[in-house]
């Protein structure tokens, strides 16, 4: 697993964001400000050993998995010790190799056996939504190599076959009514029958952090979104 870590000593809130499959630090940095600390961890089968700072006393820290990154959320969150007061997942499920509760098991197993440069490319543009929101936002494009992405999605593969219930109290969960990676009927499905969840529709794709300036912005929407999508006053 890697990690990107970004810390100003004044600052005291924490955004700590798990990463999708094939996703690295460009897809994330964008929303990166100075008034708040972050830290990502993506391509989690790199051999990395874990690398955190030493914790300081936080006014608040929020924990985002994004995609996969729920999963992983979960998955991980024991080793890295970090107690989040909040805990937002965005366009994925603790299930995500799954034909009712994630993204169906064949179409998992034939991008695992089917990764080329092509193939990226399309799954980055289904990522984005459309070409013209893909273009405008190429400098978020992920720069893996076709190895890393293999051997990436094969080890989440392994660990998610192999997973326990899941068990994690997630806060809200934010669902794309456009998303083509994980099917938005899914995404309503599992977190339908999570009551302790607030849930979050919104008319975006599966990457849908371009549509905020920073992470602050994006927890505030969450925060103060109601179930018709306005503002709470």
């Amino acid at each position: 697993m890697k990690t990107y870590i970004r810390r100003r000593e004044k600052n005291d809130q924490l955004v700590v964001l798990f990463g999708g499959w094939g996703s690295d630090e460009n897809v994330f940095i964008p929303l990166c400000r100075d008034d708040f600390d972050f830290i990502l961890f993506y391509n989690y089968s790199a051999d990395e050993a874990l690398v955190l700072p030493e914790m300081k006393t936080y006014n608040r820290i929020t924990v985002i998995g994004w995609s996969i990154g729920v999963w992983a959320a979960e998955y991980l969150s024991p080793k890295t010790g970090i107690k989040a007061d909040l805990n937002i997942a965005v366009n994925g499920t603790p299930l995500p190799a799954d034909d009712r509760y994630g993204i169906p098991l064949s179409m998992f197993e034939g991008t695992l056996n089917n990764i080329t440069e092509e193939n990226m490319s399309k799954f980055y543009h289904r990522m984005f939504g459309d070409k013209k929101t893909y273009l405008l936002n190429s400098e978020r494009i992920p720069h893996r190599s076709v190895k890393s992405l293999h051997d990436e999605l094969r080890w989440l593969y392994n660990r998610i076959m192999e997973q326990k219930e899941p068990g994690f109290k997630w806060d809200y969960a934010v669902i794309s009514e456009s998303d083509r990676i994980f099917p938005a009927k899914n995404l309503k499905s599992y977190w339908g029958k999570a009551d302790e969840t607030h849930k979050v529709i919104v008319p975006f794709p599966h990457y849908l952090f371009h549509k905020w300036e920073s992470y602050n912005d994006f927890i505030s929407f969450v925060l103060n979104y109601d179930k018709k999508g306005r503002k709470k006053k």
